[in-house]
């Protein structure tokens, strides 16, 4: 006998309720997300304890990778909204069809994946990357191009399984790839268990055999899940359909586009004020890293939002869909406010926990006031950007955050910096993070504004 399929309620729910599913659904979500920030953190540990070189290839080498992922897997993200559409409107028949096109879309967006990840140079001489990095980079980004296929499948199982509610079997996942990834990275960069040391190279050969790793287990938990079969997602496999790759486009772009411009941004500020001094560019990682931190959070719950949203909205009941955002954004911005006041409070002992030098710490301490104030602006606008995706809104957002972090944060931010009145011969980082921060109330402003107005379409308010 076929398992059942589950499918929202359609009773009314309180706000407590609607809270219990959102935690319930981010928390798996959260700790996918540091379990994945945690390889990131291991790869920095190995290589600086292998070579400065290799630290600074795998540094260089691991920007220019998520910059290339986070832009290809941000339109794979457009399977999520798609697949919860149809979930919420209990059109079983089209959620099977909807991930095999994802997957094939994935294999197509690889191809340039690996041409950019197998033929670096012209980035790395945009980059100015010294000639003794830029080798050791070259050989880490060629072996994390054997894996990008891999990430690109599993971020398409990602969104789909967050789409239907199940979010559990990605943080197992998460914690095999991430327990796995560290061992062998040590391995093959420091010549382990018979191995010969690699330096860089080992640490994205490790990080392709992981990526596929991934993808088989979440393959295989697709395929033997009960669940799962009375969508029949491997049954009938489908060849490409233009007009189904083209809606995901359409819908993805954008939200790649999204996701590369605020990743970008903050590349771009790092590089900025690489210009001001070794412990200027130290004190802006150290808060910079406790944003990503913080971050994680709101992103988590954003997600969750997402897809309650979207099952809402595929189902008509747009009055549902409209608490999920209101309750979200409260449960969102409360916590974050929360975490903001404790930050503050204990800003010493936090900012010493990343760095021993005086000078490093004194510019840290500085720009933690910031990040208190910008987390909050940008966890409004973080929840209604994803909830915005979850109505399928998504070109007029990506137009909002180019404004925000490029127009505003970026380039506002350079100005403020280094040709600010006053700042002409001693520019600081601060000017970034207060750009940074007027980009963010400006965008929690705009896209609670166009999240108003989409909420109150017609069919939006129907009841």
């Amino acid at each position: 006998m076929s398992a059942p399929i589950l499918f929202p309620l359609s009773a009314p729910e309180s706000s407590f309720t609607i809270a219990g599913r959102l935690f319930h659904h981010a928390w798996p979500v959260l700790v996918a997300q540091l379990l994945s920030m945690s390889m990131l953190i291991a790869d920095t540990v190995i290589t600086g304890r292998y070579g400065t070189l290799d630290l600074a290839a795998v540094a260089v080498g691991s920007g220019v990778y998520i910059s290339i992922v986070m832009l290809l897997v941000g339109v794979l993200q457009a399977v999520a909204p798609t697949v919860a559409h149809h979930f919420g409107a209990r059109r079983v028949d089209a959620i099977g069809p909807a991930l095999q096109q994802g997957f094939w879309l994935a294999l197509m967006l690889a191809l340039p994946g690996i041409a950019l990840l197998a033929f670096p140079g012209f980035l790395l001489e945009l980059s100015s990357v010294p000639a003794d990095v830029a080798g050791k980079t070259r050989d880490y980004l060629l072996a994390t191009a054997f894996g990008l296929p891999a990430v690109l499948l599993y971020r398409t199982f990602y969104a789909f399984n967050n789409a239907l509610g199940r979010p559990r079997a990605l943080m197992m996942i998460s914690f095999i790839v991430t327990s796995t990834h560290i061992p062998l990275a040590w391995a093959l960069v420091h010549g382990a268990f018979g191995l010969p040391p690699l330096g860089a190279i080992g640490c994205g050969i490790s990080t392709a055999i992981v990526n596929w790793i991934a993808f088989a287990c979440g393959a295989g938990y697709l395929a033997h899940n009960r669940d799962y079969r009375p969508y029949r997602l491997f049954a009938n496999w489908q060849p490409p359909r233009r007009r189904d790759l083209l809606a995901l486009l359409k819908l993805g772009i954008p939200m790649g586009l999204s996701t590369f411009i605020e990743v970008s941004s903050f590349t771009l500020i790092a590089l900025f004020a690489a210009r001001l001094g070794a412990e200027a560019v130290a004190g802006h990682r150290v808060v910079a890293n406790l944003a990503a931190l913080i971050y994680m959070l709101p992103l988590a719950i954003s997600i969750a939002i997402l897809v309650l949203v979207g099952q809402a909205a595929g189902a008509r009941e747009p009055a549902r869909a409209r608490a999920t955002v209101r309750v979200g954004m409260g449960l969102t911005v409360g916590l974050v406010a929360l975490i903001g006041v404790l930050l503050w409070v204990g800003r010493e002992p936090v900012v010493a926990l990343f760095s021993a030098d005086p000078a490093v710490r004194a510019v840290a301490l500085g720009l933690v006031f910031y990040i208190c104030i910008y987390q909050i602006f940008d966890a409004v606008q973080t929840v209604a950007a994803h909830a915005l995706r979850g109505y399928k809104v998504t070109f007029m957002p990506m137009l909002l955050h180019a404004l925000c972090f490029w127009g505003i944060a970026l380039a506002g931010g350079y100005w403020l910096a280094f040709h600010a009145p006053g700042r002409e011969q001693s520019p600081t980082v601060a000017g970034f993070w207060e750009a940074s921060v007027v980009a963010t109330i400006l965008a929690s402003v705009l896209f609670g504004w166009l999240l108003r107005v989409v909420m109150r379409r017609p069919q939006n308010v129907q009841t």
